[in-house]
């Protein structure tokens, strides 16, 4: 329903381009919500971001927030489930920068309205510690797990911004191909035998190749068989949608 409402107020902004006033290059400042975010990660996840334009044709903008894991669910495999029982923490923290260009020979008017291209940053830190319930054919045991993701991605992004009404923005970033270096620590307290906890590991690990994209570059096989950390670097995108206000 929520994601619904959102197409819908996106499609009626982006279809009254026409009615679009003339340009206010005078508001240099604009704050914004990432509307992306909450609709892939869940609604813990809230971002802010600020932009601020340097000139006609150049702005760099900081994004900070909170940040979540997608939530967990029970898992089936034939005759295994895997049950979630509790969140006992499950915390996070997103911050991005960029710096924009607003070639003039493909735009108009003066930035933040059109199409703009250039470097960014992002961070992410994601932590949850959670008890589950583990039941086979021969297996009914309870066990903790405790995963920490960090992630830092370098890319370069291509985007267009719509200016409604003098002050409304809807910034939409459309492609952003980077790299990104993750380095993953596991914890688990549990009893089970090592094969009993191999069939845990790969299980979660399924749960969260499914729920978080990308992770099957970065945990593999033996990634969750052990406590540690793990690095690794793998490819990453970027696509955001913004409502912002401008001053």
């Amino acid at each position: 329903m929520k994601l619904n409402v959102i197409t819908a107020i996106l499609v009626l902004l982006i279809g009254s381009t026409a009615m679009a006033q003339k340009d206010s290059s005078n508001f240099k400042n604009t704050v914004r919500f990432n509307i992306t975010n909450p609709m892939i990660f869940g609604e813990k996840s809230i971002i802010f971001g600020y932009e601020r334009t340097i000139n006609d044709h150049q702005s760099f903008s900081v994004n900070i927030g909170q940040a979540s894991f997608p939530g967990f669910n029970m898992i089936n495999y034939d005759s295994i489930d895997i049950d979630l029982k509790k969140d006992y923490k499950d915390k996070g923290f997103n911050f991005s920068v960029d710096y924009r260009f607003y070639p003039s020979k493909e735009n108009k008017y003066a930035a933040p309205r059109g199409v703009y291209f250039g470097p960014f940053y992002t961070y992410n830190y994601f932590n949850r510690i959670n008890q589950w319930t583990l039941n086979t054919n021969n297996v009914d045991a309870d066990l903790e797990t405790d995963l920490t993701l960090n992630m830092h991605t370098v890319g370069i992004e291509l985007g267009y911004q719509f200016i409604f009404w003098k002050r409304l923005s809807v910034d939409l970033i459309l492609i952003g191909p980077g790299v990104t270096f993750y380095s993953v620590k596991a914890e688990f307290n549990t009893s089970l035998t090592p094969d009993e906890e191999g069939l845990f590991f790969e299980k979660l690990n399924d749960l969260l190749t499914d729920k978080f994209p990308g992770y099957d570059q970065v945990i593999t096989g033996s990634g969750f068989k052990e406590t540690g950390t793990m690095k690794s670097t793998t490819f990453g995108f970027r696509y955001i949608v913004m409502l912002g206000f401008r001053f």
